[in-house]
This record gives C-alpha cells, structure tokens and sequence, in this order.
C-alpha cells in the first residue's frame, strides 16, 4: 500500500491518508486491478482493507484512513465488513477513523445495493466517499439515490480551476449543492500553488494532489508548510 495525504488547507494540517494499491515492486493500481478478476474480486478487496488497516497501524497513522473499495465486491455489508472490523479491533485501529472510498462507479448498476451499503456503513459509525465526482458516470444522478459523507471533485474539474472562469462557476454550483445536501467536498489532482488557492477562496479548503504530496509506499508523508501558504 502507498499513502497519499489529504489536507485541510485553512487548518494547514493532514486529516486524511488515502489507502492506495500498489504492485510488489510499487506498480500502480491500475496495473495491479486489471490482473483481479471476478472471481477474485471478493477476496482482493478483503486483503486490501486489511493489509491498509494493519499498515496504517504499524506507521502510527492517527489521521483517518480513507480504504478505496470495489462496490461490486460487497455482496452484503453486515457479514463483508466483518474481517475489517476484526481488523480493526486487532490493532487497536478506532472505527470511527475509517472512511470508505466507492471507486469503479461506472461499474455501479445496482444503486439500491450500493445505498444500502453506504446506509450500513453510517450505523456502524464508518464514513463514505463518493471517488471522481464530475468524472465519466460518477455526477449528479449518483447523488439521487446515493448519500456519501463526502465527494472528491474529479481533478478534470480542478485542473487549471485558477485561470478557468467554467471550471470556477461550476466549483461554485458544487460548493452550493454540497452545502444543501450535507456533504463535505474534497478536491482531488490538486497541482499547482495557483489551483490550491483558487479551491481555497471559492470554498474548497479539503484538497489532495501532487501539490502537497506524491504516494509515500509504505510510508506516510509530511507536508512542508509552505504548501499551506
């Protein structure tokens, strides 16, 4: 696993560690998920939640920890949460500090599943994540059937947002819509001094990017405090 930081700029402070997968030689998640096939799904998804949880642990992680997972995995979220709950419970990892992240959204068919998924989840105390928001299927229809604690605006949104009068009106609409529904919003592929900024004035202060930190494989990430200023 690599560990990416998620930041509150106005607080000038870490709040997050996103969980990534990575290769045994620090491949990217993409080359790692094209090899899980169906049939292996379940169990990928299973050992990803726990090696995270243990992970974080064993590094003295006290941020909370953002675990991505595969929607299509969870074939019923009472007996799939369990092994991360034990997990949990093993290393002293407190619940409260888990977040789950719902990514391959265009996969997602079943809304009435995936909701009572996200329902599920808010009773036993652990928070969700809706992944590339304004990206491909994950818009504004999820949001009718889907409550997630949190959207992490897509960075198509938030690239060159400073110079982008576009991208800044519908920062806006979303800063808005996100108020009114109560969700927090976080920005994703955050890069540039001038993007964090821009996010920062139009209400946006949750970020995460390159900006402030590449993944650390198998190591947390500190954030020089320039990058807040």
């Amino acid at each position: 696993m690599a560990f990416q930081p998620i930041v509150n700029v106005s607080q000038r402070q870490i709040i997050y560690y996103e969980a990534l997968v990575r290769g045994p030689n620090g491949e990217p998640a993409l080359s790692v998920l094209d090899q899980v096939t169906d049939a292996l799904m379940y169990r990928f998804d299973q050992a990803c939640r726990i090696k995270a949880i243990e992970l974080a642990s064993e590094l003295g992680m006290r941020e909370r920890l953002s675990i991505n997972f595969l929607p299509n995995a969870v074939y019923e979220p009472q007996a799939c949460i369990q092994a991360t709950l034990e997990t949990a419970h093993r290393v002293g990892w407190p619940t409260e500090r888990l977040n789950f992240e719902i990514i391959e959204t265009e996969r997602v068919k079943d809304r009435i599943h995936m909701r009572t998924i996200i329902e599920s989840y808010r009773e036993m105390g652990l928070t969700t994540s809706l992944d590339d928001f304004g990206n491909g299927y994950a818009n504004l229809d999820l949001l009718t059937d889907l409550r997630p604690d949190t959207l992490k605006i897509d960075r198509d949104l938030v690239m060159e947002c400073d110079s982008d009068k576009r991208r800044q009106a519908i920062l806006r609409s979303l800063v808005a819509l996100a108020e009114t529904l109560g969700t927090k919003l976080i920005a994703e592929g955050v890069e540039t001094r001038e993007e964090s900024r821009c996010l920062l004035t139009l209400g946006i202060p949750m970020q995460q990017g390159y900006y402030f930190s590449h993944p650390n494989l198998e190591a947390l990430a500190e954030i020089d405090d320039a990058k807040y200023d």
